[in-house]
């Protein structure tokens, strides 16, 4: 654990530097979720196991840490960007930075919370997810998402020849109405929406930011919001590209397997985001903590560099396209990989 400890909390505190004192540490802040990130990955530092075996615990507490932590990050970010009416290179370091940790880190450790068993740690996820305005992401991302991942029939899946812009458009709200939907079928109008919970946690957050720092706080944490958003999708868009489940029969589609998820072996982005690019065992078994997630490189779709850089090439569609279509159509065209199955550990 303390290889996710050392590379997430180093972050967050010098997000808190950045905030408090200014000077160097806006531009450390960046520099570490970017260039340092991207030297580490380099050099392989902090290297874990593709099989990590037994004796990993939960990770329980630093999910937690993370998630309690995110708050202070988000609305202090609020204040210090509204601070005053004049745009510093401060501000947009900070700016900059804030929303990469919170659609990288906060992202990948909401995600955890949501596939948790535990009402408290689902419910402390979605909490995240709302103070971004983003709540019906849990919904969509459990409901629709892992039922069908890969297929057209979700939204967050990346067609081959997607540029990101388009599957962006199409996703966020495509994400909105099915999982709106999916949560209906299920609760078939007994009890609380979760919709309504969502709405109500998104208009907390706002007004929390019009609480702190007026209509500039207000305008501050949606511009948070909406980049970090966009690395919520881009990190869907890049893992899921141009994979598809075949039709094994008419209307029938095989199971989701290792195939159908882009995955990344760098160590420091790995344990930066919480495993999150050990995609294709996620999906595989959701309930598995992201200490425990497993990579098999012969069986799963690698993806060229770490997953954050990935996705900035994704910001680009023709270099995209020349670097990823290829690979995607010749996975898409493989026969079916033998799948080297593994007990789950016992997590503590």
């Amino acid at each position: 654990m303390l290889r996710f400890t050392l590379a997430t909390h180093g972050m967050v505190l010098l997000l808190a530097a950045a905030m408090l004192f200014g000077g160097p540490f806006p531009a450390l802040a960046l520099g570490y979720i970017t260039v340092f990130a991207w030297f580490m990955d380099r050099i392989a530092a902090l290297a874990a196991p593709d099989h990590p075996g037994q004796e990993f615990p939960a990770g329980t507490g630093l999910s937690v840490s993370l998630a309690l932590v995110h708050f202070p990050l988000l609305y202090g970010g609020v204040w210090t960007l509204a601070a005053s009416d004049a745009m510093t290179l401060d501000k947009i370091l900070i700016f900059i930075a804030l929303s990469l940790f919170i659609g990288q880190v906060g992202n990948a450790n909401a995600h955890e919370l949501i596939h948790r068993s535990a009402r408290p740690l689902r419910r402390l996820g979605i909490a995240v997810y709302c103070s971004i305005l983003f709540g019906h992401h849990a919904s969509a991302h459990v409901r629709v998402h892992h039922v069908h991942a890969a297929t057209a029939r979700d939204p967050n899946s990346a067609r081959l020849g997607d540029s990101y812009y388009a599957f962006a458009l199409r996703a966020w709200g495509g994400c909105l109405r099915a999982g709106y939907a999916a949560e209906s079928r299920l609760r078939k109008g007994a009890g609380l929406h979760p919709y309504t919970v969502y709405a109500a946690g998104a208009a907390l957050s706002l007004a929390l930011a019009a609480l702190i720092a007026g209509p500039g706080g207000i305008l501050a944490l949606l511009g948070l919001s909406a980049y970090a958003q966009a690395q919520l999708l881009l990190s869907d868009y890049v893992q899921h590209y141009g994979l598809h489940r075949r039709e094994t029969s008419p209307g029938r589609l095989e199971p989701i397997g290792p195939q159908h998820s882009w995955n990344a072996p760098h160590d420091f982005t790995a344990a930066l985001m919480l495993n999150a690019p050990r995609h294709s065992d996620h999906h595989a078994h959701p309930a598995r903590p992201y200490p425990g997630l497993d990579l098999d490189r012969e069986t799963m779709p690698m993806l060229p560099q770490p997953l954050p850089v990935m996705a900035v090439i994704a910001l680009v569609p023709p270099f995209w396209r020349r670097l990823m279509d290829h690979r995607a159509r010749r996975w898409s065209e493989a026969p079916k990989p033998q799948v080297k199955r593994r007990p789950d550990p016992a997590y503590g």
